[in-house]
């Protein structure tokens, strides 16, 4: 709440400089704050008496929103990158996936990795088991694996972080 949205009778009023002048009427505050050209800003409503601090609002609101903007600025937002793999995954394929991956890790983001079962695949899930642990080994200089292999429908999926 700030100058005429106040409607205390007394306030303990803070001036610009962080000095407390005391308690005193609301009207003398409004006063002591339009001589200096600032507002008049209810900190603390729930103290008794309230507490008020003359300050510039609008100065005080910009350096807030400034504050904010540099926080989300300076946030990483980290993505979950897919590697798809099949029970059937050559040699020569599987390490280019494994680099894909180690590469998506060094950028910063989650990898989910998941192998699809097609048809009479499905009885062979125990391959699948397999085929996630040798990708969590051959990742395991740069990565460590965050979820099991977990069957979801008829894909079993990984997840794995960065160490």
């Amino acid at each position: 709440m700030i100058n005429d949205e106040i409607t205390d009778k007394e306030v303990r009023l803070i001036d610009a400089d962080g000095n407390q002048m005391g308690i005193m009427d609301i009207k003398k505050a409004m006063e002591a704050a339009e001589e200096k050209n600032l507002d008049l800003v209810k900190i603390a409503p729930q103290a008794n008496p309230p507490v008020c601090r003359i300050m510039d609002y609008g100065k005080y609101r910009f350096e807030l929103s400034k504050k904010e903007k540099e926080q989300r600025k300076n946030q990483k937002v980290t993505e979950v990158k897919e590697i798809r793999l099949s029970l059937m995954i050559d040699v020569h394929d599987f390490n280019t996936k494994v680099k894909h991956a180690q590469k998506f890790i060094q950028n910063g983001d989650k990898v989910k990795v998941s192998v699809r079962f097609r048809g009479r695949e499905m009885q062979h899930q125990s391959q699948g088991v397999d085929l996630l642990d040798r990708f969590a080994s051959a990742m395991s200089e740069v990565a460590s694996v965050d979820k099991k292999p977990k069957l979801e429908g008829r894909s079993m999926v990984m997840f794995l972080t960065a160490k």
